[in-house]
């Protein structure tokens, strides 16, 4: 049972990991200045081709489901990060946006019934530490639209893994997935054209290059791992896997890139790993929230079938 929670896990972090090579391809690959047209064509073609492969449409309720958790796991959050990159520092970004566990830990508590320990909440400021350690930098101003946009972003995030968690699907897995990368970018359609106008006539083979990578790997493959690793693990679990993705960018930066790596840096990335090892772990003989801050009253998931 451990080993296969282990493999789960495993397997999960892949996603979050792969994200984190987002920033190399797109300051390399991409053309500038269009991280809306970036997140369109990674997010909608994917989700099409999982629903051309499975065949599946929803049924029923799962139309405005997938709507909404569309909207959560990937328009919303997607649009709010680009408001967030660009009215802050990404070191600001970054770190406002590693309190995303510790919403997921709040809203579980409140939706799920999950109960909220000392354990995860100790976990959930260490990350934030470490966040911070990696890449915050001195002198960096704050901007009260970008730090809103980036608290949205992973408000709207910890609500998507939650209500994925309750309303469970009874589709097969690359369906769902489907489904909701196709609203998330639908969604995120308008509001490309309205921002950055119309796409670029002119790709370069690495644009190319660049839009697959980030449409069947940093999509398609990666939330259907996400997605996966969601139907097995519990959801703060799950969202403490997303701090992962400033340690890859730091390091892709500092391998790829030439960029300088600190001990200070490196510090905070072992904060980051010590915060994901404690919080995937419990004590022997514990369960889940065996030293509890706070339990909800909440029913448990409801499984509905369409």
């Amino acid at each position: 049972m451990l080993r296969h929670r282990l493999a789960i896990v495993l397997v999960t972090a892949l996603a979050p990991a792969v994200w984190g090579t987002t920033y190399l391809v797109t300051t390399e690959l991409l053309p500038p200045h269009r991280p809306l047209l970036a997140a369109v064509i990674r997010c909608l073609p994917a989700g099409l081709l999982l629903i051309a492969l499975t065949r599946r449409l929803p049924k029923g309720s799962w139309w405005w489901r997938s709507l909404v958790l569309g909207a959560l796991n990937i328009g919303a959050f997607q649009a709010l990060l680009f408001i967030a990159a660009y009215r802050l520092p990404g070191g600001i970004a970054a770190t406002v946006g590693a309190v995303q566990p510790l919403l997921t830990a709040g809203l579980s508590a409140a939706v799920l019934g999950d109960r909220l320990t000392l354990r995860t909440v100790l976990s959930g400021i260490a990350g934030v530490a470490g966040v911070s350690l990696l890449v915050l930098r001195a002198g960096a101003e704050l901007d009260a639209l970008g730090v809103t946009a980036a608290l949205g972003g992973a408000a709207v995030m910890a609500a998507g893994v939650v209500l994925s968690k309750r309303w469970v699907s009874p589709a097969p897995l690359l369906a769902t997935t489907g489904w909701q990368l196709t609203a998330g970018g639908l969604l995120l359609v308008p509001l490309t054209l309205l921002t950055e106008g119309t796409p670029p006539t002119h790709y370069t083979a690495g644009n190319v290059l660049g839009y697959a990578y980030l449409c069947l790997i940093g999509a398609a493959l990666t939330y259907a791992l996400w997605f996966r690793g969601l139907r097995s693990l519990p959801p703060t679990s799950l969202s403490f896997l997303s701090l992962l993705s400033p340690v890859v960018a730091t390091l892709v930066g500092w391998l790829a890139l030439g960029q300088n790596l600190s001990p200070l840096q490196a510090l905070g990335a072992l904060v980051v790993l010590g915060s994901l090892v404690v919080a995937q772990t419990r004590r022997p003989g514990a369960t889940a929230g065996s030293t509890p801050v706070a339990r909800s009253a909440a029913a448990p998931p409801v499984r509905e079938n369409v």
